[in-house]
């Protein structure tokens, strides 16, 4: 009789094995028994294509043991592309940091130490199996995204970023108590650093993060609560940040639409995510953003350049398809002697006036040489006042996202997530 793990795999189901190593085949032969038929394919991308078509596989094995890590890297791209619902399970030695490396940044959903005991394939199959079948019935219930936008660098998007962040953050802490990321709710806030210059949010926090934006595309169908846990950096309010990359070369190894893939992909995780794109200079990343963000707010100031510069970024949206009446105006460092209105720059620009956030140079300043936000020094801040006021106006997309349930993600194997922390932290 079979035990309760092997009947939820079994149903002698077929797997194939992507290795020259015939010695791994008679492991996972004898790993697997009776649950199922093992057949070895050679490291070729037509011949594996070929063998998935005619044969259904439940999983498909890669060995990156040896010289065959480079074969089987090239395999997993073309079947993450191919194939995406198709579990790969990457096989090795885990004691060569390089194949263990080499299968995880491969994108393999678990991996498999040759040298391990038989006994650890049954359950890797059954987290990776009940993982797949919750993900699938899992309603789809989302967090909501706010997107900043900036015509250029020096407007305070990212000042404002940083802290709206932690204002919202607060106030959801407030009404809703953190849950343990293991329980695999959503949580609270995200503070996407992708405006230029690169990784001022960062700075600001007074955080480090070795996890980048690019990272998180490439490691997309690998995402759930514990990496994110993990590999985010977290400021001590709470809010998560993830930035761009510190070498901005990396940028041209995504494309756009993968880029808003993985917002869309972090709607699962957060609440609300507010994505800093103060500066940015790629018009079709900025567009792909604001046609699927929930709320757009374009900040500018009170100066020529500034207005100009806004002009131009709303008439190359309006280019992009995206709708332009739904975005409204944020008017920072606003100096009330001067003989332009805000209501007269929102008049100019052709949107809604949203909010006026006050010149407060020198209170803002002093807060970052402390290494501070101002809105956690100077509560009473003209400034933060402003921002408080804007973190009231999202709190319903917060509080509508928080009071639903969120999609249950089973917990990685102890294992998975201690060969996922080594990779992050080298």
């Amino acid at each position: 009789m079979p035990t309760p793990l092997q009947a939820s795999v079994q149903g002698r189901g077929v797997y194939l094995f992507a290795s020259d190593n015939r010695e791994h085949t008679g492991w996972l032969n004898a790993a697997l028994g009776q649950l199922g038929q093992v057949t070895t394919v050679a490291l070729d991308e037509r011949f594996l294509n070929e063998q998935i078509q005619a044969s259904t596989p439940r999983s498909v094995f890669l060995d990156f043991s040896g010289d065959q890590a480079l074969r089987s890297t090239r395999l997993a791209a073309s079947l993450r592309r191919d194939w995406p619902e198709l579990l790969l399970i990457g096989t090795g030695h885990a004691n060569e940091a390089n194949t263990t490396l080499a299968a995880l940044r491969a994108g393999v959903d678990d991996f498999l130490d040759v040298d391990g005991p038989l006994g650890e394939v049954l359950p890797v199959l059954q987290d990776l199996m009940t993982r797949r079948q919750s993900a699938r019935a899992a309603p789809q219930t989302k967090g909501r995204t706010v997107a900043l936008l900036g015509a250029r660098a020096g407007l305070g998007v990212s000042t404002l970023a940083c802290n709206l962040t932690a204002l919202l953050q607060a106030q959801r802490s407030a009404t809703q108590p953190r849950m343990p990321a293991q329980a695999g709710r959503r949580q609270g806030v995200a503070l996407l650093d992708l405006g230029l210059p690169a990784r001022d949010n960062l700075l600001y926090l007074g955080l480090k993060s070795e996890f980048s934006f690019v990272d998180g595309v490439q490691n997309l169908h690998r995402l759930d609560p514990t990496l994110l846990h993990t590999a985010l950096a977290q400021h001590d309010s709470g809010a998560a940040v993830l930035p761009l990359p510190a070498n901005l070369a990396q940028i041209r190894e995504i494309s756009h639409t993968e880029s808003a893939s993985l917002i869309q992909r972090l709607t699962e995780f957060f609440d609300l995510q507010i994505a800093d794109l103060g500066g940015f200079s790629s018009i079709d990343f900025v567009a792909h953003v604001a046609r699927d963000a929930d709320k757009i707010w374009i900040v500018c100031d009170q100066s020529i350049g500034g207005i100009v510069s806004t002009a131009s970024l709303l008439r190359e949206l309006r280019d992009h398809d995206v709708n332009v009446q739904q975005i409204s105006l944020v008017v920072n460092k606003f100096e009330p002697f001067v003989n332009l209105t805000a209501l007269d720059i929102a008049n100019q620009l052709g949107l809604p006036l949203a909010h006026v956030l006050p010149a407060r140079a020198s209170a803002l300043l002093s807060a970052s040489c402390q290494g501070q936000l101002l809105a956690r020094t100077a509560r009473n801040d003209p400034y933060v006042t402003a921002v408080g006021e804007m973190a009231r106006h999202l709190m319903p997309l917060l509080d509508g996202s928080a009071a639903s349930e969120g999609i249950e993600f089973p917990s990685r194997t102890p294992r998975m997530a201690q060969m996922l922390n080594k990779w992050i932290r080298r």
